[in-house]
């Protein structure tokens, strides 16, 4: 890659994102649970939140990314420019990691276009760029993520290995051990940023078996599988450790609800939700304010009732919850029926199409959760009188995300027979299908995604001039 435009293109990268931390201060209410972990941590040496009038262990949150704002609090200061500036500088290596993948998956003659390509469109990603002033997880699991992406995408290409025969000379199987093994240690390190980081592996673990499926070649995959199980626990066994100490159980990630002890997960009224919720504003709407605030029928999408009397129904619950702003056992109970009923009537729907709907608004949202944005475009010409910013950002954000997703595709076409394409493929079908079950729709959670989308984006321009490379 030039340095000339390895030079220009990170200097746009910085500027871009000094633009957004600067015009748009973004926030997030997730932050401020991170940030006091962190100080708990740091100051009074307890891994731990304020509750109940005392400073208590918790296992709530995965200590990686509290760790990672106590190391700045402790060597830069607490300051909120300490901790942008450091993911900037975090993010700019993300960015460089996505240009060194599209190197190894184009051919010889293309390696330094592909690079330079792949550099730029990571540079100027304002998805990823955006996140990198907020005080969330999501720059630091994406740097983590890429890592680990870059890896196994090199020991999946690499020529030495000679992985499509079912033998491996002697000095190279250490070497082929060591990738599976650092692969899956920087995984297990990502975990303890993001619990879902093992997705990776999942991805990994299906084409390793897709490639080896013959009997011949199944201790390569069963030595494979084995060591990357052993780089995964390393990092988690500490804090594994930490948790039987401190909580009094063995917990390897965080409750799947971030809940603390004692705490009643309403999971009657997510299984509900789960039967209609397909966009981000509908966690506005219901699952953010239970216990919180009142929820009014108003706020509730029509396409969440199937009738009127089910309509009815939940008026009558949520009048019984709105007297004390808790959702009692009674309560819980009630809308895990109505779920069952739900699913029951409509199974196609429940199991396939709401999924398949929140997918859709996982990708396709203009992804303004951080800027001063409304989101709206409809109607066009009301929202283009209102506030001509405003719409500009939203439609041109949006139709953003169509243009990767196309270059993406076309990219995948063309490289399909590569050696490392179908991992990148899995990895985005496994994170998106996992996140169509959360309890609620979160864009912001595809971000790890983005640089396997670059990557992909810039193999489009270019064609493959050469054989691939065998499978594995």
């Amino acid at each position: 890659m030039p340095y000339g435009h390895l030079a220009a293109a990170l200097v746009c990268a910085a500027l871009l994102r000094w633009f957004f931390i600067s015009h748009f201060n973004p926030y997030a209410g997730d932050s401020k649970f991170y940030e006091e972990l962190a100080r708990n941590w740091l100051y009074h040496g307890v891994y731990g939140r304020n509750l109940f009038g005392q400073l208590l262990p918790t296992d709530e949150r995965m200590p990686g990314y509290p760790s990672f704002l106590a190391v700045i609090y402790k060597t830069l200061g607490q300051s909120r420019a300490a901790v942008t500036g450091v993911q900037v500088a975090v993010d700019l290596m993300t960015c460089v990691l996505t240009a060194l993948i599209a190197a190894r998956l184009a051919c010889v003659r293309n390696r330094t276009r592909v690079a330079t390509t792949a550099l730029w469109l990571a540079t100027l990603c304002p998805f990823t760029a955006s996140y990198t002033g907020a005080v969330l997880t999501e720059t630091v699991a994406t740097f983590i993520t890429t890592i680990a992406v870059f890896i196994f995408v090199s020991a999946l290409t690499h020529p030495e290995l000679s992985i499509a025969r079912s033998a491996i000379p002697n000095n190279l199987l250490l070497k082929y051990v060591g990738w599976f093994f650092f692969g899956g240690l920087i995984v297990g390190i990502g975990t303890l940023v993001r619990p879902e980081t093992p997705l990776i592996l999942i991805a990994v673990g299906l084409v390793l078996c897709a490639r080896w499926r013959r009997p011949v070649t199944w201790w390569k995959l069963a030595l494979a599988i084995l060591w990357m199980g052993a780089g995964l626990v390393l990092p988690l066994v500490p804090w594994a450790a930490r948790n039987v100490l401190h909580i009094g159980h063995v917990q390897f990630l965080s409750p799947p609800h971030a809940e603390t002890p004692g705490d009643r997960v309403p999971t009657g009224v997510f299984d509900w939700t789960q039967t209609w919720m397909v966009k981000f504003r509908d966690a506005y709407a219901v699952s953010w304010k239970l216990n919180k605030q009142t929820i009014t029928m108003d706020a509730i999408p029509d396409y969440a009732f199937d009738s009127d009397a089910e309509r009815a129904q939940v008026a009558r619950m949520l009048d019984e919850y709105n007297k004390r702003m808790l959702i009692t056992p009674s309560l819980n109970f009630q809308f895990a029926q109505l779920a069952n009923e739900r699913a029951a009537r409509h199974p196609v729907r429940t199991y396939l199409m709401i999924p398949i709907e929140r997918a859709w608004w996982i990708w396709f949202t203009p992804r303004l959760e951080l800027l001063p944005y409304s989101g709206k475009v409809w109607p066009v010409q009301e929202g283009w009188r209102d506030n001509p910013t405003d719409f500009s950002a939203t439609l041109g954000l949006g139709i953003l995300n169509y243009i990767y997703a196309g270059m993406a595709l076309v990219g995948a076409w063309k490289f399909r027979a590569r050696a490392g394409i179908p991992f990148l493929l899995a990895f985005l079908v496994i994170r998106t299908t996992f996140l169509t079950q959360l309890q609620t729709v979160e864009p912001r959670y595809v971000t790890e995604c983005f640089p396997v989308v670059l990557v992909l984006c810039a193999l489009a321009w270019v064609r493959p001039r050469v054989a691939v490379d065998s499978p594995m």
